[in-house]
C-alpha cells in the first residue's frame, strides 16, 4: 500500500484486529497440537460452513480457483466440452474451466446489475455444452431461478462462482445452495477472508463431496494410492481455525457492510454515478462498492490525489485479455460487458470502515462533479 494513502480500498488488517484475541488463541491451538494438515480443525470447519450455507457437505481446497477447477472436474467437465460464463469476473473463472480442459463461452451481462444475463444463456447452449457457471459478483447474486430452469430444461450442471457472496441471500436462500455445486475463495480481502490463501466446495450430493475429496488429494481413496489424476490442494489447519473465528461474526459484518454501502448511496444522490444495483429478492452482501460514470478515470486520478483508493474490478474483459484471445472473440461481441468495464469504479469499503471516511469518499466525489461536471 503506498504510503500516500489515507483512505485504503480495503484493510483486511482491521478484521483480524477486530477479532484478535480469538484468532491468536486459535492460532496457538493449532499450534500446540502437532497436526497442521486436514485435522479437526478443518474438518470441523468444513462441517460448520456448510451448516451456514445450507448445504450437506464442505470440503476445503487450497485456494477459490482450485475450488472452481476441482468442483468442475467433480461434476465430469473435461477436454472438448464447454462451460457457459461471464466474461466479467477475475480471470480465475476462465481459469479453472482452462484447467478441467473445457472451453470457456461467454455471455453478455445485465447493465445494471453486471451479472450474467440470463436471456443470453440459451443462445450460447451447443451440443457441447456441459455446465453453465454464474458468478456472483460484488456480493451480489445472479437470477438462480431463471438460470436453472435453463439449465435443467438442458441436462446442464450449475457450478456457482460464490468468490465474491459470502452470505448473500436470493430468495431466502444463501449463494451456493442453489446448484448441482459452489465454489469459494476465502482470500484475505473477502467477506470471510483467512490469513493467506484457501477455497471451499460445497454441495448437497455425496458422490460429487467424495469426488472433490479425493481430487484434492492426488486422487487417493487409499492413503498413496491414486485412483484417478488429482493435485494437491487442502486448506490447512491454521486457516481453517482463522476461518471458524471468522465465521461466527460474518452476519454482523456483511450486515455492517450493508448499513455503509446504504450510506454511500444516500450520499451520493447528487453526483452523477450510478450506484449499485440490488433487486428486492437478493440480500446483497456488498464485497465491493461499485459505482459506474463515463468520467471513472478522471474520478479515479481525482480520488488517488487526494489519497483515497479505488480499484477497478475488472479493467479488461476476459475476452480480450491477451491469454484469451485464442477463444476467437473480439471488440463489440459483448457490449454490455465491453461498456461497463470503461466506467466502473470500486470505492473504499469493509466492515470496519469509519463512517467518517464514507464521509469524506463521498465528499470528495461531490467535489469532483462540481469542478468536472459529466460530459
Amino acid at each position: 500500500m503506498n504510503g500516500s494513502i489515507r483512505i485504503p480500498q480495503v484493510d483486511p488488517r482491521a478484521s483480524y484486529l477486530a477479532h484478535k484475541d480469538e484468532i491468536d488463541a486459535a492460532i496457538a491451538r493449532v499450534l500446540a497440537s502437532g497436526r497442521y494438515i486436514l485435522g479437526q480443525e478443518v474438518a470441523t470447519f468444513e462441517q460448520e460452513f456448510a451448516d451456514y450455507i445450507g448445504v450437506k457437505f464442505g470440503i476445503g481446497v487450497g485456494n477459490g480457483t482450485d475450488a472452481l477447477h476441482l468442483a468442475l472436474r467433480a461434476c465430469g467437465v473435461r477436454a472438448g466440452d464447454e462451460v457457459i460464463t461471464v466474461s466479467h469476473t477475475a480471470v480465475a473463472t476462465a481459469a479453472a474451466i482452462e484447467q478441467s480442459g473445457a472451453r470457456p463461452v461467454f455471455v453478455d451481462i445485465e447493465p445494471d446489475t453486471f451479472l450474467m444475463n440470463p436471456n443470453w444463456i440459451e443462445k450460447a447452449i451447443t451440443p457441447h455444452t456441459k455446465a453453465i457457471l454464474p458468478v456472483h459478483l460484488y456480493g451480489n447474486v445472479a437470477e438462480m431461478e431463471r438460470i436453472l430452469d435453463v439449465a435443467n430444461r438442458y441436462g446442464l450442471h450449475v457450478i456457482e462462482d460464490c468468490a465474491q457472496s459470502h452470505g448473500a441471500r436470493y430468495k431466502e436462500r444463501r449463494s451456493g445452495a442453489w446448484g448441482t455445486v459452489a465454489a469459494f475463495s476465502f482470500y484475505p480481502t473477502k467477506n470471510l477472508g483467512a490469513l493467506g490463501d484457501g477455497g471451499m466446495v460445497v454441495t448437497n450430493d455425496s458422490e460429487l463431496a467424495t469426488r472433490v475429496r479425493s481430487l484434492r488429494e492426488y486422487g487417493w481413496h487409499q492413503r498413496y494410492v491414486s485412483e484417478t489424476a488429482g493435485v494437491n490442494s487442502r486448506l490447512d489447519e491454521l486457516q481453517a481455525a482463522v476461518l471458524r473465528v471468522k465465521l461466527k461474526y460474518l452476519d454482523g459484518s456483511n450486515e455492517e457492510r450493508r448499513r455503509k454501502a446504504l450510506l454511500y448511496t444516500q450520499r451520493l444522490q447528487g453526483a452523477d454515478v450510478r450506484c449499485p444495483a440490488v433487486r428486492k429478492h437478493v440480500d446483497s452482501v456488498y464485497h465491493l462498492y461499485v459505482i459506474r460514470t463515463i468520467e471513472r478515470d478522471s474520478l479515479g486520478a481525482f480520488l488517488r490525489d487526494r489519497g483515497i483508493q479505488t480499484l477497478i474490478h475488472y479493467p479488461v474483459p476476459v475476452h480480450l485479455q491477451n491469454a484469451y484471445k485464442k477463444l476467437g472473440y473480439g471488440i463489440g461481441d459483448l457490449p454490455v460487458t465491453e461498456e461497463v468495464s470503461r466506467q466502473i469504479l470500486s470505492l473504499p469499503l469493509y466492515s470496519e470502515m469509519p463512517e467518517s471516511e464514507i464521509e469524506e469518499v463521498s465528499s470528495q466525489i461531490e467535489n469532483f462533479f462540481k469542478k468536472y461536471p459529466a460530459k
